[in-house]
């Protein structure tokens, strides 16, 4: 049974096109360091291999785009270039890939006295020039802070909406097209409700879906498999991509993992499990990439899920972090949050930040914090 899809305009990313009812692309990205050149490619091609329709390479600095470019003649896959927070890169990236994502939230950072759309006017024209498609990839934690300043603090809809709308109306105007859309969030219910509305209001725009921080595995696999079921079996959705923290050696679970929901959903196997984690422990983790600075990272989140198995029935979140990029701002909305450096792990407790511990005593200092919200519940 084919999935039925929304009319959304078709969108090329070298070799493969997504929206047009195309079938539902599956993507990953790599954890890799990407000036590892040689661990980057081997990581692409087992992505490839395992059926990836495009593969994601984090890109933060001018060596990683020298990097970049020899990556490129060493493989056949469709490669997405993910720029942080200098937009400028991307005229060093653009003739090595099939599409640039950037991310909304992190325009700001860089040559703040400049509009946000004289720098999304130059990607589109680099874009453009190269022969590239775009991402405008919004995230729960990094939004624009002009846009979140406009709504209540307990509206996260309402800002990642607006800025994913008008980002489309300036590319339009702008005369490119060839762009599609991802709103990101670690709760399955505001994916959901986010993608519907933007599909609502944008019905011929492309979705990139996926929920970000899903986690470790199965939990991980399970949050997506919510969101990925009531939106791609209603038509929403033109490519995916699972987030799983797993080891490098295993990054091609999540391609599995994708390929498996949406065979599922073809086959009208919807489990659609919508209260998922809602009054239990939730542990959010991210699912590692090159800006990692401690390949400790992802045994931790591991320590982290075991050792709060005593506080599951709590409806506590705990979210861990690889990096300084995403990290402070990714674990603002947990009950108590992690954020990895390369020699210590910062602790915060909501917003207010507890200090940085090594890897041999955060597991201890985060228990002491998890200890007084549990009798703060009782």
């Amino acid at each position: 049974m084919e999935l039925t899809r929304n009319p959304t305009r078709p969108v090329r990313i070298g070799s493969v096109t997504i929206g047009d009812n195309n079938p539902v692309a599956v993507q990953s990205m790599t954890a890799t360091h990407t000036q590892d050149v040689n661990a980057t490619v081997e990581q692409v091609t087992a992505l490839y291999d395992a059926g990836a329709d495009v593969v994601r390479i984090a890109v933060d600095s001018k060596k990683d785009a020298e990097a970049l470019a020899e990556i490129r003649r060493r493989t056949k896959a469709n490669l997405s270039v993910d720029l942080q927070e200098n937009y400028r890169l991307a005229e060093l990236v653009a003739p090595h890939v099939d599409k640039i994502r950037y991310n909304p939230g992190h325009l700001y950072h860089h040559e703040r006295e400049l509009p946000w759309q004289d720098k999304v006017a130059y990607i589109a024209r680099v874009a453009k020039e190269h022969d590239c498609a775009i991402r405008v990839g919004v995230n729960c934690g990094s939004v624009d802070p002009a846009k979140k300043a406009k709504y209540a603090d307990n509206d996260s809809i309402g800002p990642m909406l607006e800025s994913a709308l008008d980002h489309c109306e300036f590319l339009d105007s702008t005369g490119f097209t060839r762009y599609c859309v991802s709103l990101k969030d670690s709760d399955p219910q505001l994916v959901i409700e986010v993608n519907r509305r933007f599909a609502e209001a944008r019905p011929d725009v492309p979705l990139h879906l996926g929920v970000t921080e899903a986690g470790l595995p199965p939990d991980g696999i399970i949050k997506t498999r919510i969101a990925f079921e009531q939106l791609v079996s209603r038509g929403i959705g033109d490519t995916i991509r699972v987030s799983l923290t797993v080891p490098n050696s295993r990054k091609t679970e999540e391609i599995e993992a994708g390929r498996q929901i949406l065979a599922d959903i073809a086959a009208g196997r919807v489990r659609s499990v919508v209260d998922f984690g809602l009054n239990t422990m939730n542990i959010i983790s991210c699912p590692s990439c090159s800006r990692v600075e401690n390949e400790a990272f992802i045994e931790l989140a591991q320590q982290v899920k075991a050792m709060t198995e005593y506080a599951n029935k709590h409806a506590i979140t705990i979210a861990v972090m690889g990096c300084r990029v995403n990290g402070p701002g990714e674990t603002d909305d947990a009950d108590l949050g992690l954020w990895c450096g390369p020699n210590f792990v910062n602790l915060k407790k909501g917003t207010e930040e507890l200090g940085a511990f090594s890897y041999d005593d955060i597991l201890g200092k985060l228990k002491e914090e998890l200890d007084k919200i549990v009798a703060s519940l009782a």
